[in-house]
């Protein structure tokens, strides 16, 4: 721990080492724009499933896969890319992640069938993780102090705010071209950003850790990402406790005991362990897979009651995302600048404390016949917060080591993003599931046997599978209740996440020390 406390202390050069200020603009410039090709894309593709299965004639499993896929491969390879970044130099890993996501891009706009698709989406994924993870670190080699802070902050608020509206984006680049160009409309910003990030971009030189790429412990790293990913992302289809889960659960932990094995007997690892007996750090990491427990995992729930209980085609679902999307850009660059002012603590902890209040403002806004008006205060309240609350986290997360290690670092949190988001899901989705079983059954009087048929349809959020499950006899009163048990699932899940919410603001308190970040947030 003192090891790795001596580490902290050290700084990793001056913000101008990376070039003149409109130097350092142009890399947060790229470094965003790749970043948020790749955002969107997670989240929008969803939009555009039903059209694909109607083009493509894939089946179920197929189709699942193109989601999956990009998923499982982008969790998977997120760490060791970062890792691999810090021996390399930042801009080969980065060049070479733009290369792949854009040309895999390309060959998903174009695919002849589900497979062909479901492949490359594994492909793009991979790209995607090479540009995240070497993101951060490139924008903490560009700037130090206040100015890596407020960097970090446009950065982070910009993604946030990009994956907020990005079902809107998908849904009107389907309705009005096809799903294909939710693929082919990387290609031409992917192939801009490439000229310029390999014309301007500056070179940088490999960090100076001894010893050669610990090429075992990538391996294992990558196996050991890819099967939790695969696990959290498939457990609620197969059963958590069925003996797959269980044991793809108990393979992960052999993994990551072979992994701790690994690392503690290489001269340079890929994942520094004594980084975790920094409490600063296991906060970033921590708070980072709660973050996107929380907001991902939420929003799932309460679009699907946007659809189900008030009718909402995915375009409007994503019109009414825009109240979240403004004051979360808006408040992320705030949160920014207060970090020159306040602790980053303690701008964390108000950020979820004030996420908590959004939170159960919608839940009590949630109702069969609530008009926007009645749902505008907590959207509102929720994108403050989700702004403040996030804004600080990757500063804390880079800042916490020397920037030579900021691309393991980087690797380490953001790898937790998808965990934290599958884990949400299926989480809240038990909440969601009870909520919408208890008033179905309460307000119906359906059978047994139907009803199960109905949750498990509305829980995926197929209201046509729903629609065609409710009984002809009785149907009015049915779907009336139906419509009652969307929101109040739904008001469940947010009432849930108020309560994390408040918990994760403790834990920024408890962890979150301000003089383990002091060598990296000085005033530039």
């Amino acid at each position: 721990m003192a090891d790795a406390r001596a580490r902290t202390a050290s700084s990793a050069g001056p913000a101008g080492s990376a070039g003149s200020a409109d130097g350092s603009r142009l890399v947060l410039i790229l470094v965003t724009v790749a970043s948020v090709l790749l955002v969107v894309d997670i989240t929008m593709v969803s939009v555009g499933l039903p059209r694909i299965q109607d083009d493509l004639n894939g089946s179920l499993a197929g189709l699942q896969w193109v989601i999956v896929a990009y998923s499982l491969t982008f969790g998977a390879f997120l760490q060791t890319a970062g890792s691999v970044s810090d021996r390399v130099g930042r801009r080969p890993v980065f060049l070479g992640g733009i290369a792949l996501f854009t040309l895999s891009s390309l060959a998903c706009g174009l695919a002849p069938d589900v497979l062909v698709l479901d492949a490359f989406r594994g492909v793009q994924g991979i790209g995607a993780a090479m540009l995240l993870a070497t993101g951060l670190p490139l924008i903490a080699q560009a700037y130090e102090g206040q100015r890596r802070n407020m960097a970090i902050a446009t950065w982070g608020s910009t993604l946030g705010a990009c994956a907020a509206v990005a079902p809107l984006l998908g849904g009107l680049l389907v309705d009005v071209a096809s799903w294909r160009w939710m693929f082919l409309v990387n290609v031409p910003i992917g192939v801009t950003a490439f000229a310029l990030a390999a014309a301007k971009l500056p070179r940088d030189r490999p960090a100076p850790v001894a010893g050669r790429i610990d090429w075992v412990g990538a391996a294992t790293l990558v196996a050991m990402w890819g099967l939790l990913n695969l696990t959290v992302t498939r457990g609620d289809e197969q059963g958590w406790t069925s003996p797959l889960t269980l044991g793809q659960f108990a393979c992960t932990a052999l993994l990551i005991a072979l992994f701790v094995g690994i690392e503690r007997r290489v001269a340079a690892p890929m994942l520094d362990l004594a980084l975790f007996g920094i409490p600063t750090f296991v906060g970033a990491v921590t708070i980072s897979f709660l973050s996107r427990f929380v907001t991902v995992g939420s929003s799932v729930y309460f679009l699907l009651y946007f659809q189900g209980a008030l009718g909402m085609s995915p375009l409007d679902s994503g019109l009414l995302l825009l109240p979240i999307f403004v004051p979360q850009l808006c408040m992320g660059l705030v949160a920014g600048r207060l970090q020159k002012r306040f602790a980053a603590a303690h701008i964390i902890a108000a950020g979820f404390t004030i996420l908590a209040l959004g939170a159960l403002l919608m839940g009590l806004s949630f109702s069969p016949d609530a008009s926007w008006p009645a749902l505008l205060p907590g959207l509102l309240v929720w994108g403050v917060g989700s702004g403040i609350a996030s804004s600080p986290v990757m500063s804390i997360a880079v800042n916490t080591v020397p920037a030579e290690r900021a691309g393991m670092a980087s690797g380490t949190a953001n790898g937790l993003f998808p965990i934290g988001a599958a884990v949400g899901i299926a989480v809240l989705g038990v909440l969601f599931a009870a909520r919408f079983d208890t008033v179905v059954g309460d307000r119906a009087g359906v059978p047994d046997a139907v009803r199960e048929r109905i949750v498990a349809a509305a829980r995926d959020g197929d209201a046509d599978r729903v629609r065609e499950l409710t009984p002809a006899r009785g149907g009015e009163a049915v779907t009336a209740a139906i419509d009652h048990a969307y929101a109040a699932g739904a008001a469940g899940v947010m009432y849930g996440v108020a309560a994390l919410a408040l918990g994760t603001a403790g834990l920024a308190l408890i962890l979150v020390r301000q003089r383990d970040l002091e060598p990296a947030t000085g005033t530039a």
